[in-house]
């Protein structure tokens, strides 16, 4: 499979999903149906951001929509290399890497495994901060009142529809 070649013609997060689901299954052989993914403000404090979070037993990925419109608003080009990355990470903590140093670390040897040293994929998994150094504001620090979640509808297309 060409990751590369797939991720640059990923048009939304449900394509760019399928793509993280095929990159993990080659690594580690296995994969995950049934997952959900909802955009949401997460909020903001200027040592950084959230980029996204799974709740540990749950089946959906919560995303911080802030930084990805701002992404995709600012810098097209970089949107689904963050996306693939952020998403990568939170479908390796469904699956059970649950530690983030260890999450952290094989998000990075499956982006050197499947996308070679050089890529922008790589090099976010190295460290994105360089590449969106304009998405934390320095002197301010507040979180929204409400988690108000917006799900993203036809996100993982390896859902089983049946009648129970």
């Amino acid at each position: 499979m060409n990751f590369p070649e797939f991720l640059k013609n990923a048009r939304s997060l449900a394509d760019i999903f399928e793509v993280v689901k095929r990159a993990v299954e080659q690594d580690v052989g296995y994969t995950r149906g049934g997952l959900m993914l909802a955009l949401a403000d997460l909020g903001n404090h200027p040592q950084g951001f959230i980029g996204a979070f799974f709740p540990i037993g749950t089946n959906i990925i919560v995303m911080n929509k802030v930084p990805l419109a701002r992404i995709k608003e600012t810098q097209p080009d970089l949107y689904p290399y963050y996306a693939f990355h952020v998403l990568l990470h939170e479908y390796l903590h469904s699956l059970g890497f649950i530690n983030e140093s260890q999450c952290r670390n094989k998000v990075l040897q499956i982006s050197i495994s499947l996308f070679g040293e050089e890529h922008t994929v790589t090099q976010i998994a190295r460290g994105f901060e360089k590449f969106f150094p304009n998405l934390v504001y320095p002197d301010v620090a507040w979180q929204p009142q409400e988690l108000n979640l917006e799900l993203v509808p036809g996100f993982d297309r390896g859902n089983a529809s049946y009648i129970a």
